[in-house]
């Protein structure tokens, strides 16, 4: 009998602390779960973004959203758009979506008169945009903000071919730690090596790509790809294999380009 009470004394023992152990565990994954409220593919996916939370309702009701397959763009007398991009020490994330770099004041590009101040740009595997059907391997994103608080964002989109210099000093800080900024003063960058010679654009008014996928964001989308080395892309994938979201319905409205 007591070797029976002993017993029973001992599993109990041994279900409590397992009851212990699974507590924070179960926290712990809550915790993880509610930081990526969304994601690129399953049930938080870009299908389901609209009905995460009331606060991303315009990522399924929104009429004009973003990215696009780019067809039949109407030809324009368009404003060049004016990049004047200052070197600035590397701060760059992991934000647990993509990979961004976060810029300080003073680089900009100015478009019919007005100024964006650059804040961040970012990547996407394989490209967010189509033209007249093609996807690219990759895109940068630039996220401009004008004095109205008004998004502009230049799309440079990206294939295969040699390497990208600004790339590799990125590459080669990529954060070890998810969410958090990794600044390195001694790096400086320009955002410029990423754009293309040729700065012909399309363009149009569309949203952000991710939740809560906010519109009326002028979009300018560089028509010449820059070349990205297959390494490159590789590492990218490596932390992305794809973050992209897909394309969204025109629904009327008219893409314009540049001579």
């Amino acid at each position: 009998m007591k070797r029976i009470m002993y017993m029973l004394h001992s599993l109990l023992l041994t279900a409590a602390m397992l009851m212990m152990t699974a507590i924070p565990l179960a926290a712990a994954a809550e915790k993880s779960a509610a930081g990526h409220e969304w994601s690129y593919e399953g049930e938080h996916g870009p299908a389901h973004w609209g009905d995460v939370k009331t606060d991303y309702a315009v990522c399924k009701t929104g009429k004009n959203q973003s990215p696009i397959d780019i067809t039949g763009a109407v030809k324009t007398d368009l404003s060049p758009i004016q990049f004047d991009y200052k070197a600035a020490p590397l701060r760059i994330i992991n934000n647990g979506h993509s990979i961004q770099v976060n810029y300080p004041e003073g680089s900009s590009i100015t478009i019919d008169g007005k100024q964006y101040q650059l804040v961040q740009f970012h990547f996407h595997h394989p490209s967010e945009e189509k033209i007249k059907g093609k996807s690219f391997d990759m895109v940068a994103h630039l996220v401009h903000k004008n004095a109205e608080g008004k998004l502009a964002v230049v799309a440079v989109l990206m294939q295969k071919g040699q390497a990208n210099a600004l790339l590799k000093a990125l590459w080669e800080h990529l954060p070890k730690e998810e969410g958090k900024e990794e600044v390195a003063t001694d790096v400086m960058i320009n955002p410029s090596e990423l754009l293309p010679a040729q700065r012909g654009y399309y363009t149009y008014t569309g949203s952000l790509t991710t939740p809560p996928c906010t519109e009326g964001v002028m979009w300018l989308v560089l028509k010449t790809p820059v070349e990205i080395s297959d390494a490159q892309i590789n590492r990218f994938a490596h932390f992305y294999k794809h973050n992209a979201r897909p394309v969204q319905p025109l629904d009327g409205r008219v893409v314009s380009e540049s001579p």
